[in-house]
């Protein structure tokens, strides 16, 4: 299947389970090297398939043209090849081709668990923030050997006791940078966020908080600052995490708490709001990355009115207007002006390659 979308907004529409969210799924895989919901490889097979190959082409906002090939089997490890060239690891592919996306799916991120919103926080930073996605990869490495160790101090050795120091201090530096750079992304973040979430929906004023696993801190703090700040909580809980056989300090433990008028709006909100206050989120996100990389994120959209009012829908279309290339996926074709409406039945009406 080919698909050429145009450089605004392009409206895929078709019935249900007729394939729109499959090109999504391809166009993130080239973006982002894994599927649109995070999805296994193997989860992403036709049910007799035994392998997939996507292949793409993007142009920057210099009409500077990059090839992307993605090839996976269920035998051999997936593939990456950028411009020719084959690329390991995949993290060094992040950030290249800025992706935005949105589904109904994503509703976690507002009324799920702090491992959504965490997972949330951290992709939109790795895509414009390298050393970021360094220090988290090597964070969950140090993380794992940490706990590795607390799992076996039961009675503490002297040489136990000095390995669970060095861990302690590398990830504590870790750990610092990592939230010092999740705070100074809100602080830049939460204003965007805000002036757009009013356009949306104008009676109502939401706020984001981080719930550092530090207790207060501040976002002025240094990276020296909070990594004093983890040493002395460290040691404070060291005795603890060991009889428990784990590390319960750290990004891995912070969230963010969203809040319409003071309140948290997983505990609150109606299903609109959160859905709004999601959507919100992303147009910032989309906002946020223009403005830091020059370069306007393609924006996927799974399934985005549904569920929506005319007035909600009406005041997110005007916005994506300015956002460049938009795909949208949706039921029924929507008629609003200077769209390119394609229909999913049309696109498999051409010859796969």
């Amino acid at each position: 299947m080919n698909f050429e979308p145009s450089y605004g907004i392009s409206i895929l529409y078709g019935p249900n389970a007729s394939g729109k969210t499959s090109i999504l799924e391809g166009v993130h895989y080239c973006a982002l090297t894994r599927g649109f919901h995070n999805a296994l490889d193997s989860e992403c097979l036709y049910f007799s398939s035994d392998f997939f190959v996507l292949e793409s082409s993007f142009l920057d906002a210099t009409e500077r043209a990059t090839t992307v090939r993605v090839l996976y089997t269920k035998e051999k490890e997936k593939k990456i090849i950028v411009d020719k060239s084959e690329i390991k690891p995949f993290s060094r592919h992040i950030g290249r081709i800025p992706c935005i996306t949105f589904s109904p799916a994503e509703l976690v991120i507002v009324n799920g668990a702090p491992a959504e919103r965490r997972r949330f926080l951290d992709n939109a930073i790795c895509q414009t923030n390298r050393r970021y996605l360094d220090d988290l990869l090597a964070y969950k490495r140090v993380l794992q050997q940490r706990n590795a160790l607390i799992g076996q101090m039961y009675e503490k050795t002297g040489s136990q006791k000095e390995m669970l120091a060095i861990w302690t201090d590398s990830l504590s530096r870790l750990a610092a940078s990592i939230v010092y750079t999740r705070m100074q992304f809100l602080s830049s973040f939460l204003p965007l966020f805000q002036t757009l979430y009013q356009l949306l929906s104008p009676d109502e004023h939401p706020t984001i908080v981080y719930r550092c696993s530090l207790g207060k801190v501040f976002h002025d703090s240094s990276i020296d600052q909070l990594y004093s700040q983890f040493l002395v909580k460290f040691e404070e809980t060291e005795r603890e995490e060991i009889l428990r056989g784990q590390t319960m300090t750290g990004p891995h433990r912070d969230d963010l708490l969203f809040l319409l008028h003071t309140r948290e709006i997983k505990k609150y909100a109606s299903q609109g709001q959160m859905r709004i206050f999601l959507i919100a989120l992303k147009l910032s996100q989309h906002r946020l990355f223009s403005d830091i990389l020059g370069e306007k994120p393609i924006c996927l959209l799974d399934d985005l009115f549904s569920e929506l009012d005319a007035s909600h829908s009406n005041a997110i279309f005007r916005l994506l207007e300015t956002c460049g290339q938009t795909i949208i996926t949706s039921a029924e074709n929507k008629p609003y002006s200077h769209v390119d409406s394609i229909s999913i039945e049309s696109l498999k009406g051409i010859k796969e390659m």
